[in-house]
């Protein structure tokens, strides 16, 4: 299956990009404990979003400098989880350690690359091909 990524248009006056360089959110979702898909955090995720916050200021990489940390509710992609996703770009990664998050602000938020190997794409995780009724 080939991957497709969206073009985006060019910015124009008040989208995202105007506000924030990076704009990233951490799924924070808590489901029941025996969910069968599990959740982002009963797997950690808080502690990693806090961990992404105070590390990203750490690199000089805070709100003065464009970039912003929130904690999101679920991102549909818990299984594969602890997950995020930048924007503007709309770049989708799994975390499971402070190594993880370290690379993730360091390859992605500093340097402008990708993570390869903890990037998620849109054929990973559950099957949205048909509509809940």
């Amino acid at each position: 299956m080939a991957i497709r990524y969206q073009v985006r248009p060019p910015a124009k006056a008040g989208d995202a990009s105007d506000f924030y360089r990076a704009h990233i959110f951490v799924c924070t979702n808590e489901r029941p404990e025996n969910h069968p898909r599990g959740s982002c955090a009963r797997k950690g995720a808080e502690k990693l979003r806090n961990y992404m916050k105070a590390r990203a200021k750490e690199l000089g990489l805070g709100l003065e400098d464009g970039v912003r940390v929130n904690n999101a509710g679920c991102l549909e992609r818990c299984e594969l989880g602890p997950t995020l996703v930048i924007y503007p770009e709309g770049i989708w990664y799994r975390a499971d350690n402070f190594a993880d998050i370290d690379e993730i602000l360091e390859t992605h938020v500093k340097q402008g690359g990708r993570v390869e190997r903890l990037l998620l794409r849109p054929e990973d995780g559950p099957d949205h091909s048909e509509k809940k009724k």
